[in-house]
């Protein structure tokens, strides 16, 4: 009676480099590895490299995938394969290098809740030397940060708070035209709940749009 000990598993094998190949081109490379002959290592390269196009189709859509190709048979050969490369062989020191750690974005901004599109509109209202240009602007920013204030907060809004709240942005930069009226609290709402209405029902019909297709498929099979 055989012992277990006796199967060949994955777990009992060499770790693979890039397991997309597989084992068989693993393999193949550890065999060119121990060819001693360099124009047999050589046939035998290009060989697997085009087993290894042939796995990978995908590779074909990004530009000089045959470069990619070589570049990972040297990295699966971890550099030992001594072959004639029609590419500059990659550097392991480069390829194997920790990113550094990226700098997490810091922001004083305590007006978060408006987005970063209304800082930017702002931002850009600000720059405007044309003051009617800068008014037309700064009251669609009004209305815009009423419209987003409303979706995180029904209960509590007043004109008042989004005026002041522009000012602090701007750093008293911007302030609401004269006789500005802004977009009334029941108006935005009603506009979201019909907008959530019409987005409920392009969702049933699509639902129901599968639905028939999928019985009329049930009917034909």
């Amino acid at each position: 009676m055989e012992n277990i000990e006796d199967y060949d598993y994955n777990t009992n094998r060499p770790d693979m480099v890039i397991p997309e190949y597989g084992r068989n081109v693993q393999k193949m490379v550890e065999h060119a590895i121990s060819v001693e002959d360099k124009d047999e290592r050589n046939i035998i390269a290009h060989a697997i490299i085009s087993v290894m196009g042939q796995l990978q189709p995908h590779l074909r859509d990004i530009a000089d995938f045959k470069h990619k190709l070589w570049d990972h048979l040297f990295i699966i050969s971890d550099f030992k394969l001594d072959v004639d490369s029609p590419y500059p062989l990659p550097d392991k020191a480069v390829l194997f290098e920790k990113p550094a750690p990226m700098a997490y974005p810091k922001t004083e901004n305590r007006y978060k809740h408006y987005g970063k599109s209304v800082k930017t509109l702002i931002d850009v209202a600000i720059a405007f030397e044309d003051k009617e240009e800068q008014k037309a602007l700064t009251g669609v920013i009004l209305n815009l940060m009423k419209k987003t204030y409303l979706t995180f907060n029904q209960s509590s809004v007043e004109d008042k708070q989004i005026i002041t709240d522009l000012k602090a942005i701007s750093k008293d930069q911007l302030e609401a035209p004269e006789g500005f009226q802004m977009i009334s609290t029941n108006e935005v709402l009603a506009m979201t709940k019909k907008k959530a209405i019409h987005t409920n029902k392009n969702n049933k019909n699509h639902k129901n749009t599968n639905h028939k297709q999928n019985s009329y498929k049930k009917k034909r099979y």
